[in-house]
């Protein structure tokens, strides 16, 4: 897997955007869970 490409093609940006915002919808569930829990 090479280093991020400092001029990502256009496919490669848009997998980097969903994951990110997958992830970043993982921690905030992460997150609701610790503070929901007793």
């Amino acid at each position: 897997m090479p280093v991020l490409d400092p001029n990502p093609q256009n496919g490669q940006k848009k997998m980097l955007i969903v994951f990110g915002s997958f992830f970043a919808i993982f921690v905030l569930i992460a997150i609701v869970a610790t503070i929901a829990s007793p």
